[in-house]
Formats: C-alpha cells, sequence, structure tokens
C-alpha cells in the first residue's frame, strides 16, 4: 500500500473511532420512581440498583397506557418484544403501537434486553390475520420483514403525551436511553410512565 494510503487509512479510522467517542453511551432502564427532587429522579431500577437520573430541562414525558389487539391495523407503526421462534417467527411478549408523530422511530429488527436472546422490531403492519395460536402479523421495516404471532394475553400498550405531573414515587417508568455523561451522571431526555400502575411491558 503506498505510504499516502495508508495514512489516509488510518486517518480514517482515527475520524471513525473519533466519531463513535463523540456518541455518548445510553442506558436502557427499567424500574420504580423512588423520590424525586427537582429534576433528579431516584429509581430502584428492576435488577435492585439505586440509580440517580437527571431529566433535561425539555425532557418528554410519555404515558405507557393499555389498549387492544384490535387496536393494531395494517398501516399501524408498532415495537414488538418478542422471542424468536423456531421457525423463524417472532412470538411476541409485548406490542407496543406508537403515536403517528412517531412513525419511523428505531426502525428495524435488533436485540433487546427484556428476557434472554429477546429481540425488538419496530416496522410497519403490512397485514394482520387470525390464527390458531393468536394474531398472525407481517410486519415490514426498511431492511425486512418479520412473521409475528401474538398469543392471547398478550399486553398491548400505546404512547400518549404525558407530563411532568406524572413522575412521581411509585410509578414504574422505562427510559430507553439515558445518556451517560462523563462524570457517571445519566441523563434522559424523554421518560415512558406507566398509566393505571402498569408496568411498562416492553
Amino acid at each position: 500500500m503506498p505510504k499516502s494510503s495508508l495514512i489516509a487509512a488510518l486517518l480514517a479510522v482515527a475520524f471513525a473511532s473519533l466519531a463513535s467517542a463523540q456518541q455518548p453511551p445510553t442506558v436502557r432502564i427499567r424500574g420504580t420512581i423512588e423520590a424525586v427532587d427537582g429534576p433528579v429522579l431516584s429509581i430502584k431500577s428492576r435488577d435492585g440498583t439505586d440509580m440517580k437520573v437527571r431529566m433535561t430541562d425539555n425532557a418528554a414525558v410519555f404515558g405507557v397506557a393499555k389498549t387492544d389487539l384490535s387496536e393494531i391495523k395494517p398501516g399501524s407503526y408498532i415495537g414488538v418484544t418478542a422471542m424468536p421462534e423456531p421457525d423463524g417467527t417472532q412470538k411476541a411478549i409485548a406490542v407496543h403501537i406508537f403515536p403517528e408523530n412517531q412513525r419511523g422511530a428505531a426502525e428495524g429488527f435488533r436485540p433487546w434486553d427484556l428476557r434472554a436472546n429477546s429481540t425488538m422490531t419496530n416496522a410497519t403492519v403490512a397485514e394482520t390475520v387470525k390464527g390458531t395460536e393468536g394474531q398472525n402479523i407481517l410486519v415490514k421495516y426498511k431492511d425486512g420483514e418479520k412473521k409475528v404471532v401474538v398469543p392471547p394475553g398478550t399486553p398491548v400498550v400505546t404512547f400518549v403525551a404525558g407530563d411532568k405531573s406524572e413522575i412521581k414515587p411509585g410509578v414504574k417508568i422505562i427510559i430507553f436511553g439515558a445518556v451517560k455523561k462523563d462524570d457517571g451522571t445519566l441523563e434522559a431526555n424523554r421518560v415512558n410512565v406507566g398509566r393505571d400502575g402498569i408496568t411498562p411491558p416492553m
């Protein structure tokens, strides 16, 4: 490799690592609010860890509210927390319906941390048909599609606009991406609160 090409390649690697270094790591938090002190939330995570998270000044609050499977229709943009089945289908553990203004959020298929080997698919519903094991839903995203089976009794929720008055001790929350700052503190610009005592199932 000519020296100039080698230098260019090394610079490209350096810039790529710099770019990734500039993206602060994010943490997914599930738990219960224990105390609220101004913008700082004391949270007991689902594994029993005590955490403190600072809400940004413009933090958005969304309620996670129960809804019905019948609300999932062709064209709906949904997130499916699931376990992969041997035949390649995804067996839903929970489904959340995004409001229209969040269409396209985190689109795609990825590993998820609800339980070991679980997955998350954020995608548009192409078709939904009643099946023997539950509702069969075909979802499509930019890189592919997945067949999902939603067994009877699977929690189905939707996001609804909330406000900071819902941030109080005792409520169950999920924060999808708290940012870990250089000093180790956690900061969140969105908190999702379980409505009516529910635990966000995703």
